[in-house]
């Protein structure tokens, strides 16, 4: 399968978050149901950054998970017949290795290990100053499809 690059307009064809919740500025290389590959720029004027942490600013990690589930979740939308659909997150593991600082990119790398009946199993990595800054193991599900196979109520 080819791969193409999304910009931040062609990219919210494919991930539903809006800014200020959308953790992705640029996709370089999708290859749908395999990988995707991105970063987001950081500036001081980030809105998260006055608060996390006064004096000492730095990318909150519950929002470098969030970028990863989100390149995560444009790997899968990016198949056929799957644009536009909204996911929501099962389980995630992730480890915390290295701040991620205003003025600095956040690369961010996901790789699909599995996706059937609508749940997806996948890894990313986030990047800083060509360093790991975290890396997570993420479970997340399309429910419109996970629907389909679940045991229905009587």
């Amino acid at each position: 399968m080819e791969t193409f690059s999304l910009n931040c307009v062609k990219l919210q064809e494919y991930q539903p978050n809006r800014y200020p919740f959308l953790m992705i500025d640029h996709v370089d290389a999708v290859c749908p149901g395999k990988f995707a590959r991105g970063y987001k720029h950081l500036t001081l004027n980030e809105w998260f950054f006055p608060a996390h942490f006064p004096g000492a600013p730095n990318m909150p990690g519950a929002l470098q998970l969030e970028a990863l589930a989100q390149m995560l979740t444009v790997a899968i939308t990016t198949l056929p017949g799957l644009k536009g659909k909204v996911t929501h997150a099962l389980q995630h593991t992730v480890r915390f290795k290295k701040e991620v600082l205003p003025g600095k990119s956040f690369v961010i790398e996901t790789e699909v290990l599995s996706w059937k009946r609508g749940i997806c199993k996948g890894r990313g990595v986030g990047y800083t100053d060509g360093e790991v800054a975290c890396e997570a193991t993420m479970l997340i599900t399309i429910p419109e499809i996970l629907e389909q196979y679940l045991p229905k109520k009587p």
